[in-house]
């Protein structure tokens, strides 16, 4: 078991407790559910709680908001190297249009700040609601778990939403149709997803679907603007990790597989949602949520 980390010392220290094994692989699987559940529509967020309180795992670092957050740097890498050809003329592109304060008729530097536009939400909700995400967190890593049956609730919200939004009125429109109110609202539906159990992924599709896109653009335009935010948060929880704030200390061999898993499989899961979405619906999603919210909640009353 981890040992909270004193403020005034290094966090960063190497794990060499007798169970270390057993946190390498909850490691490992807490860096494939970030990885696939970033991507799937099925809330990141929301696994990463509930997988260690189905597992029984008490752990304080696989448990902490710290670690969550610190896998989001596997799937920032998976979606940069996915994405690398659209970014390497997106990030020169954003530039050229604030240097000459005009986008132009070029399509990559309207694309480049309509996801600017759609960050500033996510963003802001971020900056203002960071002690009420960390008190979720917390809660669902002590031993009561009240906190889980806000999951299974919030599955089930995100389930309605997801299959309301891919089942009505015709989508057709790709990426370049999107307008910047456009942006900033599927914005603001991202940063509903700071409620785990709703799904970035998830809700940001949704708002696409509403907003008239067809599945696969829904899916890259609600990636590409989860970049910048995820860059954001992974950013935030790494110096509050090396600077021992986070309150818990780093098991660095765990957190590395826990990145390299996360990494391989957000890559699986991006190729196969772009594919997936091609020609096919959101139902699946939506049963899935369903079953684990009724999973959950028939463990956490059997529990007591």
């Amino acid at each position: 078991m981890s040992k909270r980390a004193d403020p005034a010392t290094p966090a960063w220290t190497v794990r060499r407790d007798a169970d270390l094994m057993d946190i390498y692989i909850q490691a490992l699987i807490m860096g494939i559910v970030q990885g696939l559940t970033e991507f799937l529509p099925i809330s990141s967020s929301g696994h990463l709680i509930v997988v260690p309180f189905l597992a029984g795992w008490q752990d304080p670092f696989i448990t902490s908001l710290a670690f969550g957050v610190m896998l989001h740097v596997g799937t920032l890498l998976a979606l940069l190297v996915y994405f690398r050809a659209d970014w390497v003329r997106l990030v020169p592109a954003g530039f050229a249009a604030a240097r000459d304060r005009t986008l132009g008729s070029d399509p990559d530097r309207r694309l480049a700040w309509l996801l600017v536009a759609a960050t500033i939400p996510g963003a802001l909700a971020g900056f203002l609601l960071n002690d009420a995400i960390e008190g979720i967190w917390t809660n669902a890593g002590a031993e009561a778990h009240r906190d889980v049956p806000l999951v299974a609730v919030t599955l089930l919200i995100g389930a309605a939403i997801l299959y309301i939004a891919d089942r009505f009125g015709p989508r057709t429109k790709g990426v370049n149709d999107v307008t910047f109110p456009v942006a900033f609202g599927i914005g603001v539906a991202q940063a509903i997803a700071l409620i785990p159990g709703i799904s970035r992924s998830g809700i940001s599709i949704s708002a696409g679907r509403i907003a008239g896109l067809d599945r696969e653009a829904a899916a890259r335009f609600a990636f590409l603007m989860a970049t910048p935010i995820t860059a954001g948060a992974a950013l935030f929880e790494a110096r509050k990790l090396a600077s021992g704030e986070a309150g818990v200390s780093v098991a660095v061999g765990p957190l590395v597989v826990g990145l390299i898993a996360a990494f391989v499989s957000g890559m699986i899961a991006i190729s196969f949602m772009l594919s997936y979405l091609r020609t096919r619906s959101l139902n699946i999603f939506v049963v899935y949520r369903i079953i684990v919210a009724g999973v959950i909640l028939i463990v956490w009353f059997a529990r007591g």
